[in-house]
């Protein structure tokens, strides 16, 4: 009986740690360390060494890896994907959401790398749910750092993307962080702020952006209202802020991935998708293809 019992239970603890490893991409991520600055440091970048990640999805076009970032003193995982072949592309940082890296975001970043952009994708929420502002901006800094080391990024065509979170990190850090020559804003949040960790709202900012924008949602986004989207795009016409605005019908928040986390492959999904590539094709002067 105690044979049995015991059995049980270890089938039993098996069963809980395979549904919380599904609950993340099936590649084996590297897991991050946080590290101790030497007292004679002023400052942690970006490190260069990276871990090799082998991914079924990838072409044969790409190639992908995991590197670790280091900001702010610990390092961070981040996906990265980038065109086999030689080349100085543009690149882009891109901020997944609030629900994490899914295996949708995995494929996407390939995806882009195959139209011809290096991209790399922190791991934003290594270390809390809900990190600060200063926290996310410093991990972007860092990641366009990483980028900076890169033999095949032109570091003048810089391009920043997020979803959902990622969308006011958008909002938020395009106009601060100059390297950025544009931006695309999925499905953001410009008037969320005031808090201890999020203490400015994205919209104060518009006098700041230099860099076009576009901006995509949905009219039925049940978390960030498409009347905010218009009342930011209002202010932003009014600044004279060059932007482009991208409403689908219909559509709920975080469209481009389903409920299981893969990439919707929906028409709109499609569609907004190639409104993004192209956007960084004019903007960031991209001849790759």
């Amino acid at each position: 009986m105690n044979k049995l019992v015991l059995f049980l239970l270890i089938v039993s603890l098996s069963g809980v740690s395979g549904s919380m490893a599904s609950s993340y991409s099936t590649s084996e991520f590297p897991k991050a360390t946080e590290t101790a600055c030497n007292e004679t440091e002023i400052q942690c970048v970006a490190s260069s060494q990276d871990a090799t990640l082998a991914t079924a999805n990838c072409s044969a076009f790409v190639q992908t890896k995991i590197v670790n970032i280091t900001s702010d003193c610990k390092v961070y995982p981040a996906y990265t994907a980038a065109p086999v072949e030689e080349g100085n592309y543009p690149a882009i940082v891109l901020i997944h959401s609030f629900k994490g890296f899914e295996p949708g975001y995995q494929t996407m970043v390939d995806r882009i790398a195959e139209d011809g952009f290096v991209v790399v994708a922190p791991f934003w929420q290594t270390y809390s749910d809900s990190p600060s502002d200063a926290e996310v901006e410093a991990l972007i800094r860092s990641s366009i750092a990483y980028l900076e080391t890169r033999d095949d990024v032109d570091s003048e065509r810089l391009g920043l993307t997020g979803f959902c979170a990622g969308g006011r990190y958008t909002m938020l850090f395009l106009p601060q962080i100059k390297e950025f020559e544009s931006g695309v804003a999925w499905y953001g949040f410009p008037y969320t702020g005031g808090s201890e960790l999020q203490p400015i709202r994205p919209a104060s900012l518009i006098d700041q952006l230099d860099a076009p924008m576009l901006i995509i949602h949905g009219t039925r986004d049940q978390y960030s209202n498409i009347t905010d989207i218009y009342k930011y795009a209002g202010k932003l016409d009014s600044a004279d802020k060059y932007f482009e605005l991208k409403v689908y019908q219909g559509e709920r928040h975080s469209f481009m991935i389903t409920e299981n986390g893969e990439l919707a492959e929906s028409f709109v999904a499609q569609d907004a998708y190639e409104e993004m590539i192209t956007f960084f094709d004019r903007t960031l002067g991209n001849s790759s293809l």
